[in-house]
């Protein structure tokens, strides 16, 4: 190999060079750190504009047409990655439903990403595959479930988790009211009466949902909040009770994105219930308080759900992608199951050979398991619910700061990590202006990601915690720059009117 070095094509299993890998790794991190220092705060200087002219100065070529050795393209992409992207370890970046993921998790990963699993059949990760089903049998036990008869599988997050609970409950319904095996045979022309009902500030993934599921994003009812951001049950019932219509499923949320509230999970699943409807909990952000005994009680009522999403690359500290999807009952997953003489040949299966491919909508699949699974066997469940704790008490002190700075409106006290809130203006009809355009100064220095939220009284800004080493004063810190930024857009505002 001619300007290239000679172990720049080098593998990384077992019969390749593990000591190449540990050079390459060395010289990985190396590069991180020398970006780390070039950035101002969580996120780099200057806009997007800023960021494209830098990495175009610093990467002329992706494709060259002669390599530069692994050694100075490590170095480089390191380096520029580090010094360009946002920090969800930096104090200054509660924007975003976004965690810092935990060391011992990143170096779990390159397990994975050196003997590159496959979860699509038994002899492409045998021990991947035992893992995956072990942890999910003590995450159903977890939230409530007979681990003998739940079920589960690693996704991608809480989209992939809450397509997968509305397919099934589309299969449920629609065998159960109309006697039709969707999957085989398609929707009936009585499915266009089939409605979902969730909260009007649920995810926007449902609706999604409910289009590649067939039904259409305008068969999803959305119901009334109150004033504590939770779904109001009795228009819930109400709304079940239409002339008309097929109720498919009620999607609760423990942890909507904005407020972080938690829908009545126990009331609502009395009702479905009672009416024998498919209940799915969109717990992708407030599932991880089952680690905690003092926050579990929040999620009453979470067992007696059909599926659960949830997101361990929220409050659990993975490396993106950490989702998971409970059934209570497995042989709900049966219209997924799929038999192909490449992966799961019936007779492999009979001899013990026992394929995930039946739990998932994905062939190919990473297995995030052993990340995770190597995270809670250091922490324990009691380590993860401490962490989990932690950040719930610092927005407790970020929302006892902002109510107490004269500039500052808090909207709601903190349910789970997220605090929602508004700099005051002098002028009312200022106020949107004013908060749109302070984060995005904010964004534009690289001194602080802060979060953005629809509220029905105008554009609200947010804190969503989710490092556990955060310090009161970097919260106050942090406040202070908002009360700044919102001080020079508002005299900005007033000089561009007169």
């Amino acid at each position: 190999m001619t300007g290239i070095g000679a172990s720049d094509d080098a593998l990384a299993g077992s019969l390749g060079r593990l000591d190449r890998l540990g050079d390459l790794i060395d010289v990985t991190l190396a590069g991180l750190v020398t970006g780390f220092h070039e950035r101002p705060g969580p996120l780099p200087a200057g806009g997007p504009d800023g960021v494209e002219r830098r990495v175009e100065t610093a990467i002329t070529r992706l494709l060259p047409e002669r390599g530069t050795g692994a050694e100075e393209a490590l170095r480089l992409f390191a380096h520029i990655t580090a010094a360009e992207s946002t920090d969800p370890a930096h104090p200054g970046c509660v924007g975003h439903l976004h965690c810092p993921p935990l060391a011992v998790a990143a170096a779990a990963d390159v397990i994975a990403s050196v003997l590159n699993p496959s979860m699509d059949s038994w002899d492409q990760a045998p021990v991947a595959s035992i893992l995956e089903s072990r942890l999910i049998a003590e995450l159903s036990e977890l939230a409530g479930y007979r681990p003998t008869e739940a079920t589960g599988v690693f996704t991608t997050g809480g989209t992939e988790s809450n397509l997968m609970g509305l397919l099934l409950a589309r299969e449920h319904c629609m065998a159960e009211r109309f006697g039709v095996d969707a999957t085989a045979d398609g929707l009936p022309a009585a499915a266009g009466q089939a409605r979902i009902f969730t909260s009007e500030q649920s995810h926007f993934s449902v609706q999604r949902a409910a289009a590649l599921i067939g039904l259409g994003e305008r068969s999803v009812v959305s119901i009334p909040t109150d004033e504590h951001n939770q779904m109001d049950v009795g228009a819930l019932r109400s709304a079940l009770a239409r002339p008309g219509i097929v109720p498919l499923a009620v999607v609760a949320t423990a942890g909507t994105t904005d407020f972080g509230a938690i829908d009545p999970v126990a009331r609502i699943a009395e009702l479905t219930s009672e009416l024998g409807v498919w209940l799915h909990v969109d717990a992708a952000y407030g599932g991880a308080l089952l680690f905690s005994d003092r926050l579990a009680g929040l999620l009453d009522g979470i067992e007696r759900a059909d599926s659960i999403a949830m997101d361990l690359h929220k409050f659990g500290w993975q490396p993106v992608a950490a989702g998971v999807f409970l059934a209570r009952q497995r042989e709900t997953l049966k219209p997924l199951a799929r038999n192909v003489a490449y992966l799961n040949p019936t007779d492999d299966e009979e001899a013990g050979y026992i394929s995930l491919l039946h739990r998932s909508l994905r062939t190919t699949r990473r297995p995030d398991v052993i990340k995770v699974a190597a995270t809670f066997r250091a922490l324990g469940r009691a380590g993860i619910g401490a962490l989990i704790e932690a950040c719930h008490e610092l927005a407790q002190q970020a929302a006892a700061i902002i109510a107490a700075q004269p500039r500052l409106e808090l909207d709601a006290e903190p349910v789970l990590s997220t605090v929602v809130f508004r700099y005051r203006t002098d002028d009312p009809a200022d106020s949107d202006r004013v908060n749109a355009a302070l984060r995005r100064n904010l964004l534009h220095e690289g001194v602080a990601v802060v979060g953005r939220a629809e509220h029905p009284h105008g554009v609200r800004l947010k804190l969503t915690i989710l490092n556990p080493a955060i310090r009161v004063e970097d919260l106050s810190q942090l406040i202070a720059r908002v009360v700044a930024a919102g001080l020079a857009c508002s005299q900005h505002v007033d000089e561009a009117v007169s």
